[in-house]
């Protein structure tokens, strides 16, 4: 039996020419797409790099945490120590964002021009997709997140991505993900091989300006030109931090 997905609402910004590359960017527990979409001006990328930004609003069910309040979520979060084990909830979302990356491909953007980018709920999509994806894609944003079901990986794991860049970023203040999961999270994917960008900012749960020019500036380099050549770069310094 044929089963089909329908593709999430999404909130999109086209460059001035044909797009040549594609960020989809992953809102947090309670937000939708608008929440990040004044952000690409901010990001200090080159408009020659063509990029179209992407960004879905999950599904509105009620979260377990929020005393069953119905909100957009990726996944219900049942209790503050038990977050992110909605295993159903995760791998249906996921379903939902390969979707995304299938119409960027179907409208003429490589997989390896593609990048996904979240923040809190949304960082740990885009970790949990990205690194399960089938096809190589250019990069992997997260911001404060964290990957669930970690343990569940190693068997599940695309090869193809098994080197794609990764750009991890944390308060030390927060107080909503807990900056150690943060950080514990890039120590296991740094330990499995991944190449992890690590930064820390003095923050709570947010994102400050300091950062996203950060992340503006991987964006650069992971979307530019020569995606083979990016792929087989040398891992970032284990102590990059901010």
């Amino acid at each position: 039996m044929t089963t089909t997905t329908t593709l999430l609402e999404t909130v999109e910004q086209e460059p001035h020419g044909p797009a040549h590359a594609s960020v989809i960017w992953l809102h947090g527990l309670g937000a939708d797409g608008h929440d990040f979409a004044t952000l690409p001006p901010q990001l200090g990328i080159s408009s020659d790099l063509a990029i179209r930004y992407v960004f879905p609003h999950a599904p509105i069910m009620p979260v377990t945490v929020n005393m069953g309040t119905r909100m957009r979520a990726w996944y219900d979060i049942a209790s503050m120590d038990a977050r992110g084990q909605d295993e159903p909830g995760m791998r249906r979302s996921a379903t939902s964002i390969e979707a995304l990356i299938a119409r960027e491909v179907a409208r003429g953007i490589p997989s390896r021009q593609i990048a996904l980018a979240g923040f809190s709920q949304g960082a740990a999509m885009a970790l949990f997709t990205g690194l399960r994806h089938a096809a190589p894609l250019a990069g992997l944003v997260a911001l404060s997140g964290y990957l669930p079901l970690h343990e569940k990986l190693p068997a599940e794991a695309s090869a193809a991505n098994h080197r794609i860049p990764l750009l991890m970023a944390h308060g030390t203040y927060d107080n909503v993900v807990p900056y150690g999961l943060g950080q514990r999270t890039a120590d296991v994917l740094r330990a499995t091989g991944y190449r992890v960008e690590w930064h820390k900012y003095e923050m709570a749960h947010q994102v400050c300006m300091e950062e996203v020019q950060e992340i503006g500036r991987f964006l650069t380099r992971v979307l530019s030109p020569s995606p083979t050549e990016r792929h087989a770069e040398s891992t970032p310094a284990a102590g990059s931090s901010k």
